[in-house]
């Protein structure tokens, strides 16, 4: 977070988990203002058994935030960086 915000990008981060809390969660966070990009971590996409919650994510962003682009990191080291592809 604190290189989204040295870089010049007002950024939240929502952590969830692969429950009956990750919905709710990601439908709060993606509605509470709109979004301009929406980056999902590489451990959801990467990890096999999470593919139902990866469908999940990408579904509810197009859904609860159509505006914004999505895009991926490979690790939170790079999460600014796939931002800034699509700002």
């Amino acid at each position: 977070m604190t290189r989204f915000g040295a870089h010049g990008i007002d950024a939240e981060m929502t952590l969830i988990e692969f429950n009956e809390a990750a919905e709710p969660t990601l439908i709060a966070s993606l509605t509470k203002r709109p979004w301009d990009v929406v980056v999902v971590g590489g451990g959801i996409r990467k990890a096999e058994p999470l593919l139902p919650l990866f469908e999940q994510i990408v579904n509810l962003i197009r859904r609860h935030a159509p505006q914004a682009a999505i895009a991926f990191n490979t690790s939170g080291g790079d999460s600014v960086e796939a931002a800034q592809r699509w700002l």
